[in-house]
């Protein structure tokens, strides 16, 4: 019951460098250029030590580096990093998903034999798009040929199961190039494809743009038939959209953030990343030379919080109902050892009567409707339990 107190399963671990900042990202990420990236993986050791001495792993599941950009770390870098991975949180490697971010054009053939030799058995690549021209008004540094070019040596190199990343509600972009990207990245018969609306975040060129009224965002109504157009070519086209903005093959879907979206615990590692277990969340120091001082004294948390059954269970519901199977009734008493009616009873009606939400024999998912209301239907669980409780 809730908490759970064993050890997590999932390890997350944020490399926070960048060959440069995209005009929309608000993630924790710095330019690579002058950074002490050598420092910042003895930092990193040094937190894996102290974490696992406070919380020995047993069973590691999945591992997840993001960013940033990993791979841009040198080859001799990543193949010291990995070390650190498999010594701190040794996993079976025939039992794991490893997955690292990449951008297009950072892995070449050196650094992914380091990659697959280390471990990493999954690559997810920021592509967003297959138009060149809007990969430049958004600030990727990539272009189409680095895609096939990255995508066609990491098969070589033996990775089988890849993902690639697309967006769409770009600003200029509009159905028929959106269609085109789709389209293109069907082509390349991936495992998988996780493609996101986009979303203006504070501190970030757009939300500047956007605040000026210099940000041609395409209209609503757009949005909606790309988000269909995506839904139906990638359904056509045999994968399953197991979560609202994730697709893949059989057997394909993300273990990883399955792990999150299950509001399952997990080890946090690296300059603000966010861990949670045994009822306790705490997200690390952001800034690269703050981080590594704080590993020389303590585990480098600026939060660190027990967090109630009453706010575990809002998001239990927030985040496990992006899964398109839903949250059931089984899962939902197994983490808090209460009947998910009995909690939720009032939002939950309200949010079937507003033909946001399917009563299952399970439990509960989003309707047809909800997927594009998903918003909504979250939200109605963000301080729920002041009123049902």
């Amino acid at each position: 019951m809730y908490p759970n107190l064993s050890a997590p399963r999932a390890v997350y671990i944020h490399i926070p460098f960048c060959t440069n900042k995209c005009h929309y990202c608000d993630f924790n990420s710095y330019v690579l250029k002058g950074q002490p990236v050598m420092d910042y993986l003895h930092a990193m050791e040094r937190e894996m030590e102290r974490t696992v001495n406070a919380m020995p792993p047993e069973h590691i599941h999945t591992i997840f580096v993001g960013g940033g950009t990993p791979t841009v770390l040198t080859p001799e870098q990543m193949e010291y990093f990995l070390k650190l991975v498999r010594t701190y949180f040794p996993y079976h490697k025939d039992q794991i998903e490893f997955t690292m971010e990449a951008n297009p054009g950072t892995t070449d053939a050196d650094k992914l034999e380091v990659m697959k030799a280390g471990g990493v058995n999954r690559i997810s690549f920021g592509v967003q798009s297959f138009d060149n021209a809007l990969l430049h008004r958004i600030g990727r540094i990539h272009n189409t040929d680095d895609v096939y070019r990255s995508l066609e040596q990491a098969k070589k190199a033996g990775f089988n199961n890849l993902s690639i990343d697309l967006m769409f509600g770009l600003p200029g972009q509009t159905l028929e190039t959106l269609e085109n990207s789709v389209n293109e990245a069907l082509r390349l018969d991936l495992q998988h494809y996780s493609i996101y609306g986009l979303k203006v975040e504070e501190n970030t060129l757009f939300h500047t743009l956007f605040q000026r009224n210099e940000l041609p965002l395409p209209e609503e109504e757009d949005e909606v038939k790309m988000f269909e157009f995506i839904m139906s070519s990638l359904k056509s086209n045999g994968y399953e959209q197991y979560e609202i903005s994730n697709f893949a093959r059989p057997g394909y879907a993300s273990r990883h953030n399955t792990i999150y979206w299950h509001n399952e615990s997990y080890y946090g590692l690296g300059a603000g990343a966010h861990g949670y277990a045994k009822g306790i969340r705490h997200v690390n120091e952001k800034g690269v030379q703050s981080y590594i001082n704080a590993t020389n004294e303590h585990l480098p948390y600026i939060e660190n919080n027990l967090i109630s059954i009453e706010e575990a269970m809002e998001d239990f519901m927030m985040v496990g109902l992006r899964m398109l199977k839903g949250i059931t009734h089984n899962h939902f008493y197994e983490q808090f050892g209460l009947e998910l009616e009995h909690v939720f009873g009032a939002s939950l009606q309200r949010m079937v009567r507003k033909g946001l939400l399917e009563r299952i024999e399970e439990g509960y998912r989003l309707s047809p409707e909800g997927i594009f209301l998903g918003n909504e239907v979250f939200g109605e669980f963000v301080g729920a339990l002041s009123v049902d409780g």
